[in-house]
Protein backbone atom coordinates (compact mmCIF):
# COMPACT_ATOMS: atom_id res chain seq x y z
CA UNK A 1 0.00 0.00 0.00
CA UNK A 2 0.86 3.26 -1.01
CA UNK A 3 2.09 5.76 2.01
CA UNK A 4 -0.01 8.86 1.95
CA UNK A 5 2.61 10.45 4.13
CA UNK A 6 4.70 10.36 1.09
CA UNK A 7 2.87 12.22 -1.24
CA UNK A 8 3.27 15.39 -2.64
CA UNK A 9 2.67 18.05 -2.26
CA UNK A 10 2.35 17.24 1.39
CA UNK A 11 -1.38 16.09 2.70
CA UNK A 12 -2.53 17.68 5.51
CA UNK A 13 -3.21 15.97 8.59
CA UNK A 14 -6.10 17.92 10.75
CA UNK A 15 -9.17 19.05 8.66
CA UNK A 16 -8.64 22.49 8.99
CA UNK A 17 -5.68 22.62 6.84
CA UNK A 18 -7.27 19.96 4.79
CA UNK A 19 -11.02 20.12 3.66
CA UNK A 20 -11.53 23.90 5.56
CA UNK A 21 -8.31 25.29 4.44
CA UNK A 22 -10.22 28.25 2.44
CA UNK A 23 -12.42 28.85 5.21
CA UNK A 24 -9.41 29.37 7.78
CA UNK A 25 -6.67 30.60 5.80
CA UNK A 26 -7.02 34.23 7.07
CA UNK A 27 -5.80 32.99 10.35
CA UNK A 28 -2.37 31.32 8.60
CA UNK A 29 -1.22 35.20 8.59
CA UNK A 30 -1.64 35.56 12.41
CA UNK A 31 -1.25 32.47 13.80
CA UNK A 32 0.93 29.80 12.11
CA UNK A 33 4.69 28.89 13.25
CA UNK A 34 6.21 31.26 10.16
CA UNK A 35 3.65 34.34 11.87
CA UNK A 36 5.35 33.39 14.70
CA UNK A 37 8.39 34.08 13.05
CA UNK A 38 7.84 36.99 11.18
CA UNK A 39 6.92 38.54 14.54
CA UNK A 40 9.63 37.37 16.26
CA UNK A 41 11.57 39.08 13.37
CA UNK A 42 9.40 42.55 14.02
CA UNK A 43 10.14 42.50 17.80
CA UNK A 44 13.62 42.02 17.12
CA UNK A 45 13.89 44.66 14.71
CA UNK A 46 11.86 47.15 16.38
CA UNK A 47 13.92 46.35 20.04
CA UNK A 48 16.93 47.06 17.80
CA UNK A 49 15.27 50.27 16.66
CA UNK A 50 13.90 51.42 20.22
CA UNK A 51 17.43 51.33 21.25
CA UNK A 52 19.35 53.44 19.62
CA UNK A 53 16.42 56.07 18.92
CA UNK A 54 16.83 56.37 22.55
CA UNK A 55 20.55 56.09 22.81
CA UNK A 56 19.58 53.48 25.58
CA UNK A 57 23.02 52.19 25.24
CA UNK A 58 25.89 55.03 25.71
CA UNK A 59 27.92 55.39 22.48
CA UNK A 60 26.10 53.44 20.08
CA UNK A 61 25.06 55.74 16.93
CA UNK A 62 21.02 56.23 16.13
CA UNK A 63 20.22 54.29 13.11
CA UNK A 64 19.41 56.40 9.49
CA UNK A 65 16.07 56.23 8.35
CA UNK A 66 17.18 54.33 5.53
CA UNK A 67 18.28 51.93 7.64
CA UNK A 68 14.94 51.97 9.82
CA UNK A 69 13.43 51.41 6.84
CA UNK A 70 15.26 48.91 5.52
CA UNK A 71 14.85 46.61 8.24
CA UNK A 72 11.46 47.05 8.84
CA UNK A 73 11.08 45.62 5.22
CA UNK A 74 12.54 42.79 6.38
CA UNK A 75 9.77 42.15 8.15
CA UNK A 76 7.39 43.05 5.39
CA UNK A 77 8.88 41.42 2.84
CA UNK A 78 8.95 37.72 5.06
CA UNK A 79 7.46 34.80 3.29
CA UNK A 80 8.50 31.59 2.08
CA UNK A 81 12.06 32.13 1.20
CA UNK A 82 12.46 33.70 4.36
CA UNK A 83 10.58 30.84 6.11
CA UNK A 84 13.00 28.47 4.86
CA UNK A 85 16.20 30.06 5.43
CA UNK A 86 15.18 30.45 8.98
CA UNK A 87 14.51 26.81 9.28
CA UNK A 88 18.06 25.92 7.80
CA UNK A 89 19.46 28.24 10.57
CA UNK A 90 17.03 26.58 13.14
CA UNK A 91 18.26 23.36 12.29
CA UNK A 92 21.77 24.25 13.20
CA UNK A 93 21.15 26.21 16.16
CA UNK A 94 18.37 23.62 17.66
CA UNK A 95 16.55 26.96 19.20
CA UNK A 96 13.74 29.01 17.28
CA UNK A 97 14.88 32.29 19.31
CA UNK A 98 18.27 32.23 18.55
CA UNK A 99 17.80 31.31 14.55
CA UNK A 100 16.06 34.42 14.61
CA UNK A 101 19.16 36.71 15.61
CA UNK A 102 21.31 35.12 13.36
CA UNK A 103 18.82 35.46 10.84
CA UNK A 104 18.65 38.99 11.62
CA UNK A 105 22.21 39.80 11.81
CA UNK A 106 23.06 38.71 8.63
CA UNK A 107 20.49 41.17 6.92
CA UNK A 108 21.84 44.12 9.22
CA UNK A 109 25.52 43.16 8.20
CA UNK A 110 24.19 44.20 4.13
CA UNK A 111 22.39 46.58 5.86
CA UNK A 112 25.22 48.34 7.52
CA UNK A 113 28.30 46.98 6.55
CA UNK A 114 30.31 49.22 6.98
CA UNK A 115 33.03 47.91 9.82
CA UNK A 116 32.32 50.62 12.33
CA UNK A 117 29.16 48.83 12.27
CA UNK A 118 29.25 45.42 13.50
CA UNK A 119 28.90 46.27 17.12
CA UNK A 120 25.17 47.41 15.71
CA UNK A 121 24.67 43.19 16.00
CA UNK A 122 25.07 43.00 19.47
CA UNK A 123 21.62 45.30 20.01
CA UNK A 124 19.78 42.76 18.36
CA UNK A 125 18.01 40.34 21.31
CA UNK A 126 20.19 42.48 23.69
CA UNK A 127 19.31 41.30 27.33
CA UNK A 128 16.60 39.51 26.19
CA UNK A 129 15.54 36.15 27.47
CA UNK A 130 13.91 34.03 24.56
CA UNK A 131 10.87 34.54 26.25
CA UNK A 132 10.76 38.32 26.33
CA UNK A 133 10.85 37.97 22.03
CA UNK A 134 8.21 35.17 22.46
CA UNK A 135 5.63 36.91 24.80
CA UNK A 136 5.44 39.91 22.56
CA UNK A 137 5.26 37.81 19.45
CA UNK A 138 2.19 35.79 20.57
CA UNK A 139 0.53 39.51 21.59
CA UNK A 140 0.82 40.88 18.39
CA UNK A 141 -0.54 37.61 16.71
CA UNK A 142 -3.16 36.91 19.22
CA UNK A 143 -4.21 40.76 18.76
CA UNK A 144 -4.16 40.45 14.85
CA UNK A 145 -6.03 37.60 15.00
CA UNK A 146 -8.73 38.67 17.06
CA UNK A 147 -9.04 42.31 15.56
CA UNK A 148 -8.66 41.44 12.09
CA UNK A 149 -10.19 37.80 11.24
CA UNK A 150 -12.36 36.48 14.14
CA UNK A 151 -13.86 39.58 15.24
CA UNK A 152 -14.62 41.03 11.80
CA UNK A 153 -16.73 37.55 11.58
CA UNK A 154 -18.12 37.22 14.64
CA UNK A 155 -19.30 41.10 14.12
CA UNK A 156 -21.42 40.34 10.63
CA UNK A 157 -22.63 37.16 12.25
CA UNK A 158 -24.42 38.68 15.18
CA UNK A 159 -25.23 41.20 12.52
CA UNK A 160 -26.86 39.13 10.87
CA UNK A 161 -28.56 37.74 13.42
CA UNK A 162 -29.98 41.23 14.41
CA UNK A 163 -31.22 41.97 11.29
CA UNK A 164 -33.25 38.67 11.05
CA UNK A 165 -34.53 39.72 14.43
CA UNK A 166 -35.84 42.90 13.49
CA UNK A 167 -37.51 41.41 9.96
CA UNK A 168 -39.38 38.99 12.00
CA UNK A 169 -40.07 41.28 15.30
CA UNK A 170 -43.97 40.87 14.47
CA UNK A 171 -44.11 36.58 13.51
CA UNK A 172 -45.28 35.39 16.18
CA UNK A 173 -44.24 32.22 17.48
CA UNK A 174 -45.79 29.24 19.95
CA UNK A 175 -42.74 29.10 22.75
CA UNK A 176 -41.48 26.12 24.20
CA UNK A 177 -40.08 25.73 28.01
CA UNK A 178 -39.28 22.66 28.61
CA UNK A 179 -40.47 21.15 25.56
CA UNK A 180 -43.90 22.12 26.15
CA UNK A 181 -46.14 24.35 24.72
CA UNK A 182 -46.14 27.84 26.55
CA UNK A 183 -46.65 31.88 26.80
CA UNK A 184 -46.31 32.64 22.83
CA UNK A 185 -43.57 34.96 21.72
CA UNK A 186 -42.46 36.34 18.27
CA UNK A 187 -39.45 34.59 15.94
CA UNK A 188 -38.01 38.11 16.64
CA UNK A 189 -37.75 38.53 19.87
CA UNK A 190 -35.96 34.93 20.26
CA UNK A 191 -33.23 35.91 18.04
CA UNK A 192 -33.25 38.89 19.49
CA UNK A 193 -32.37 37.26 22.74
CA UNK A 194 -29.51 35.13 21.23
CA UNK A 195 -28.28 38.36 19.26
CA UNK A 196 -27.82 40.48 22.57
CA UNK A 197 -26.34 37.57 24.26
CA UNK A 198 -23.78 36.90 21.69
CA UNK A 199 -23.11 40.95 21.45
CA UNK A 200 -22.62 40.74 24.94
CA UNK A 201 -19.24 38.88 24.33
CA UNK A 202 -18.06 40.50 21.39
CA UNK A 203 -18.04 43.61 24.12
CA UNK A 204 -15.78 42.13 26.22
CA UNK A 205 -14.07 40.68 23.41
CA UNK A 206 -13.46 44.17 21.82
CA UNK A 207 -12.23 45.05 25.25
CA UNK A 208 -9.68 42.52 25.76
CA UNK A 209 -6.12 43.73 27.23
CA UNK A 210 -2.94 42.16 25.03
CA UNK A 211 0.00 42.22 27.68
CA UNK A 212 3.45 42.26 27.19
CA UNK A 213 6.87 42.58 28.86
CA UNK A 214 10.31 42.83 28.31
CA UNK A 215 12.51 42.36 31.46
CA UNK A 216 14.89 39.44 31.09
CA UNK A 217 15.22 35.88 32.46
CA UNK A 218 13.47 36.13 35.41
CA UNK A 219 11.60 39.72 35.18
CA UNK A 220 13.87 41.50 37.37
CA UNK A 221 16.13 42.95 34.92
CA UNK A 222 19.28 41.56 36.44
CA UNK A 223 21.39 41.83 32.57
CA UNK A 224 19.75 44.82 31.50
CA UNK A 225 20.76 47.13 35.29
CA UNK A 226 24.53 44.86 34.76
CA UNK A 227 25.40 45.82 31.51
CA UNK A 228 23.71 49.34 31.29
CA UNK A 229 23.40 50.53 35.10
CA UNK A 230 22.52 54.19 34.28
CA UNK A 231 18.99 53.34 32.09
CA UNK A 232 15.85 53.30 33.55
CA UNK A 233 15.14 49.70 32.48
CA UNK A 234 11.91 49.62 33.32
CA UNK A 235 10.68 53.04 31.51
CA UNK A 236 12.80 51.63 28.79
CA UNK A 237 10.81 48.04 28.44
CA UNK A 238 6.93 50.01 29.21
CA UNK A 239 8.02 52.45 26.55
CA UNK A 240 8.82 49.63 23.86
CA UNK A 241 5.85 47.46 24.87
CA UNK A 242 3.73 50.51 24.18
CA UNK A 243 5.04 51.52 21.15
CA UNK A 244 3.88 47.64 20.02
CA UNK A 245 0.39 48.43 21.09
CA UNK A 246 0.26 46.39 24.09
CA UNK A 247 -0.20 46.88 27.23
CA UNK A 248 2.83 46.65 29.44
CA UNK A 249 3.16 43.94 32.24
CA UNK A 250 5.85 45.64 35.29
CA UNK A 251 5.92 42.26 37.38
CA UNK A 252 6.68 38.77 36.21
CA UNK A 253 8.92 35.86 35.91
CA UNK A 254 11.10 34.84 33.35
CA UNK A 255 7.30 34.81 31.41
CA UNK A 256 4.54 36.93 30.90
CA UNK A 257 1.75 35.41 33.00
CA UNK A 258 -0.45 34.81 30.19
CA UNK A 259 -3.34 35.87 32.70
CA UNK A 260 -4.97 38.16 29.54
CA UNK A 261 -4.91 35.08 27.42
CA UNK A 262 -7.14 33.06 29.51
CA UNK A 263 -9.50 35.93 29.80
CA UNK A 264 -9.55 36.58 26.44
CA UNK A 265 -10.50 32.66 25.28
CA UNK A 266 -12.83 32.82 28.17
CA UNK A 267 -14.76 35.22 26.41
CA UNK A 268 -14.43 33.74 23.23
CA UNK A 269 -15.36 30.36 24.30
CA UNK A 270 -18.52 32.06 26.10
CA UNK A 271 -19.40 33.40 22.87
CA UNK A 272 -18.96 30.17 20.81
CA UNK A 273 -21.21 27.98 23.70
CA UNK A 274 -23.68 30.99 22.83
CA UNK A 275 -23.63 30.13 19.46
CA UNK A 276 -24.19 26.73 19.84
CA UNK A 277 -26.91 27.26 21.41
CA UNK A 278 -28.19 29.66 18.71
CA UNK A 279 -27.46 26.27 16.30
CA UNK A 280 -29.33 23.99 18.25
CA UNK A 281 -32.82 26.28 18.47
CA UNK A 282 -32.54 27.16 14.88
CA UNK A 283 -31.95 23.30 14.53
CA UNK A 284 -35.15 22.65 16.17
CA UNK A 285 -37.48 25.38 14.34
CA UNK A 286 -36.32 23.71 11.16
CA UNK A 287 -37.55 20.54 12.68
CA UNK A 288 -40.81 22.01 13.28
CA UNK A 289 -41.19 23.64 10.06
CA UNK A 290 -40.64 27.29 11.28
CA UNK A 291 -37.79 27.62 8.89
CA UNK A 292 -37.42 26.42 5.59
CA UNK A 293 -33.64 25.94 4.07
CA UNK A 294 -34.47 26.63 0.30
CA UNK A 295 -31.91 29.67 -0.47
CA UNK A 296 -28.58 28.49 -1.71
CA UNK A 297 -29.04 24.72 -1.14
CA UNK A 298 -27.94 22.99 -4.02
CA UNK A 299 -26.02 20.63 -2.28
CA UNK A 300 -27.63 17.18 -1.76
CA UNK A 301 -29.39 16.25 1.42
CA UNK A 302 -29.28 12.83 1.82
CA UNK A 303 -27.53 9.92 -0.70
CA UNK A 304 -31.16 7.83 -0.71
CA UNK A 305 -34.02 10.20 0.38
CA UNK A 306 -34.12 12.81 -2.30
CA UNK A 307 -36.68 15.21 -0.70
CA UNK A 308 -34.05 15.62 2.32
CA UNK A 309 -31.88 19.00 2.97
CA UNK A 310 -30.28 18.59 6.03
CA UNK A 311 -29.37 21.45 8.33
CA UNK A 312 -25.64 20.39 7.96
CA UNK A 313 -24.02 24.09 8.16
CA UNK A 314 -25.73 24.37 12.13
CA UNK A 315 -24.34 20.31 12.52
CA UNK A 316 -21.35 21.54 11.62
CA UNK A 317 -20.36 24.11 13.55
CA UNK A 318 -22.12 22.99 16.42
CA UNK A 319 -19.44 20.04 16.19
CA UNK A 320 -16.74 22.66 15.33
CA UNK A 321 -17.55 25.21 18.40
CA UNK A 322 -16.99 22.16 20.71
CA UNK A 323 -13.49 21.30 19.62
CA UNK A 324 -12.32 24.64 19.89
CA UNK A 325 -13.97 25.34 23.39
CA UNK A 326 -12.31 22.01 24.21
CA UNK A 327 -9.24 23.58 22.99
CA UNK A 328 -9.95 27.22 24.59
CA UNK A 329 -10.59 25.93 27.64
CA UNK A 330 -7.27 23.83 28.50
CA UNK A 331 -5.58 26.88 26.82
CA UNK A 332 -7.39 29.11 29.75
CA UNK A 333 -6.69 27.02 32.51
CA UNK A 334 -3.29 25.90 31.49
CA UNK A 335 -1.27 29.22 30.43
CA UNK A 336 -1.74 30.71 34.20
CA UNK A 337 -0.09 27.54 35.43
CA UNK A 338 3.28 28.00 35.58
CA UNK A 339 6.17 25.99 38.06
CA UNK A 340 8.39 28.96 39.99
CA UNK A 341 10.01 31.02 37.46
CA UNK A 342 9.46 29.40 34.28
CA UNK A 343 8.31 25.84 32.44
CA UNK A 344 7.66 25.00 29.13
CA UNK A 345 4.29 23.42 29.34
CA UNK A 346 2.93 26.96 27.96
CA UNK A 347 5.31 26.83 24.86
CA UNK A 348 3.63 23.74 23.65
CA UNK A 349 0.34 25.07 24.72
CA UNK A 350 0.31 28.01 22.83
CA UNK A 351 1.18 26.52 19.47
CA UNK A 352 -2.55 25.39 19.60
CA UNK A 353 -4.14 28.90 19.15
CA UNK A 354 -4.60 29.04 15.93
CA UNK A 355 -6.50 25.54 16.10
CA UNK A 356 -8.84 26.99 18.77
CA UNK A 357 -9.11 30.05 16.81
CA UNK A 358 -9.79 27.80 13.54
CA UNK A 359 -12.34 25.91 14.70
CA UNK A 360 -14.28 29.15 16.08
CA UNK A 361 -13.94 30.60 12.43
CA UNK A 362 -15.28 27.93 10.97
CA UNK A 363 -18.47 27.89 13.29
CA UNK A 364 -18.81 31.28 12.58
CA UNK A 365 -18.60 30.68 8.46
CA UNK A 366 -21.02 27.75 8.77
CA UNK A 367 -23.87 29.40 10.77
CA UNK A 368 -23.59 32.64 8.50
CA UNK A 369 -24.30 30.40 5.37
CA UNK A 370 -26.90 28.53 7.47
CA UNK A 371 -28.79 31.36 7.95
CA UNK A 372 -28.47 32.88 4.39
CA UNK A 373 -30.50 29.69 3.58
CA UNK A 374 -33.19 30.39 5.37
CA UNK A 375 -36.43 31.61 4.73
CA UNK A 376 -39.59 31.79 8.03
CA UNK A 377 -42.40 29.82 7.59
CA UNK A 378 -45.26 31.97 9.21
CA UNK A 379 -47.77 29.89 8.21
CA UNK A 380 -45.92 26.87 10.11
CA UNK A 381 -45.67 29.14 13.60
CA UNK A 382 -49.09 30.43 12.98
CA UNK A 383 -50.51 26.46 12.55
CA UNK A 384 -48.91 25.55 15.87
CA UNK A 385 -50.52 28.32 17.53
CA UNK A 386 -53.86 27.53 16.15
CA UNK A 387 -53.52 24.32 17.83
CA UNK A 388 -52.71 25.12 20.89
CA UNK A 389 -55.61 27.81 22.61
CA UNK A 390 -54.88 26.36 26.20
CA UNK A 391 -51.70 28.84 26.01
CA UNK A 392 -54.69 31.44 26.78
CA UNK A 393 -55.35 30.24 30.52
CA UNK A 394 -52.22 31.98 31.37
CA UNK A 395 -53.57 35.76 30.73
CA UNK A 396 -57.62 34.61 32.09
CA UNK A 397 -55.70 33.31 35.34
CA UNK A 398 -53.82 36.43 35.65
CA UNK A 399 -57.00 38.64 34.91
CA UNK A 400 -58.88 36.96 37.16
CA UNK A 401 -56.21 37.49 39.89
CA UNK A 402 -55.71 41.11 39.26
CA UNK A 403 -59.67 41.75 39.77
CA UNK A 404 -60.21 39.48 43.11
CA UNK A 405 -56.72 41.46 44.52
CA UNK A 406 -59.00 44.94 43.41
CA UNK A 407 -62.15 43.00 45.66
CA UNK A 408 -64.71 41.73 42.92
CA UNK A 409 -65.92 38.72 44.04
CA UNK A 410 -66.47 35.40 42.57
CA UNK A 411 -62.58 35.45 41.07
CA UNK A 412 -61.59 32.92 43.60
CA UNK A 413 -58.99 29.91 42.83
CA UNK A 414 -58.56 31.24 39.31
CA UNK A 415 -55.26 28.91 38.87
CA UNK A 416 -57.07 26.30 40.12
CA UNK A 417 -59.70 26.70 37.50
CA UNK A 418 -57.97 27.11 34.86
CA UNK A 419 -55.95 24.37 35.31
CA UNK A 420 -58.76 21.97 35.39
CA UNK A 421 -59.66 23.34 31.95
CA UNK A 422 -56.75 23.08 30.22
CA UNK A 423 -54.37 20.64 31.87
CA UNK A 424 -53.78 17.19 29.73
CA UNK A 425 -56.06 18.50 27.02
CA UNK A 426 -56.65 20.60 23.71
CA UNK A 427 -59.44 23.39 24.17
CA UNK A 428 -60.93 25.64 21.18
CA UNK A 429 -61.07 29.41 20.83
CA UNK A 430 -65.02 28.42 21.09
CA UNK A 431 -64.48 26.65 24.77
CA UNK A 432 -62.19 29.28 26.07
CA UNK A 433 -64.41 32.14 24.93
CA UNK A 434 -67.14 30.34 26.43
CA UNK A 435 -65.30 29.85 29.62
CA UNK A 436 -64.85 33.21 29.94
CA UNK A 437 -68.43 34.21 29.14
CA UNK A 438 -69.24 32.04 32.37
CA UNK A 439 -66.63 34.13 34.97
CA UNK A 440 -68.42 37.07 35.37
CA UNK A 441 -65.95 39.29 34.48
CA UNK A 442 -66.47 42.71 33.65
CA UNK A 443 -67.71 43.78 30.31
CA UNK A 444 -64.10 45.30 29.44
CA UNK A 445 -62.13 42.62 30.92
CA UNK A 446 -63.97 40.19 29.06
CA UNK A 447 -64.36 41.91 25.62
CA UNK A 448 -60.52 41.92 26.11
CA UNK A 449 -59.87 38.28 26.82
CA UNK A 450 -62.53 36.69 24.48
CA UNK A 451 -60.66 38.56 21.80
CA UNK A 452 -57.58 37.34 22.66
CA UNK A 453 -56.12 34.80 20.22
CA UNK A 454 -52.48 32.57 20.97
CA UNK A 455 -51.21 34.68 17.74
CA UNK A 456 -52.10 38.07 19.27
CA UNK A 457 -50.73 37.09 22.84
CA UNK A 458 -47.19 38.11 22.53
CA UNK A 459 -46.96 41.06 24.82
CA UNK A 460 -44.90 43.65 24.48
CA UNK A 461 -42.37 41.03 22.46
CA UNK A 462 -42.21 42.94 19.20
CA UNK A 463 -41.10 46.23 21.06
CA UNK A 464 -38.42 44.24 23.12
CA UNK A 465 -36.70 43.75 20.06
CA UNK A 466 -35.88 47.39 19.63
CA UNK A 467 -33.53 47.10 22.51
CA UNK A 468 -30.92 45.35 20.69
CA UNK A 469 -28.35 47.40 20.11
CA UNK A 470 -25.59 45.77 18.12
CA UNK A 471 -22.44 47.10 16.47
CA UNK A 472 -22.57 46.77 12.72
CA UNK A 473 -19.61 44.95 10.64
Amino acid sequence: MASLADATPPIALGALDGRYRAVIAPLVDHLSEPALNRERVHVEVEWLIWLTDHAVVPGVRTLTPGERAALRQVVTDFGAAEVAELGEIERETQHDVKAVEYFLKRRLSAIAPAEADRGLAELIHFCCTSEDVNNLSYALMVKGAVTQVWLPRATALVSTVAAMAHDLRDVPLLAHTHGQPATPTTMGKELAVLAHRLERQLRRVRRADYLGKLNGATGTFGAHVAAVPDADWPEVSRGFVESLGLQWNPLTTQIESHDWQAELYADLARFNRVLHNLCTDVWTYISMGYFAQVRGQGTVGSSTMPHKVNPIRFENAEANLEVSNALLDVLASTLVQSRLQRDLTDSSMQRNIGTAFGHSLLAIDNVSRGLAGLDAVPEAMAADLDANWEVLGEPVQSAMRALGAQGVSGMENPYERLKELTRGRRISGADLREFVAGLGLPDDVAKRLCELTPATYVGAAPRLVDFLDVESD
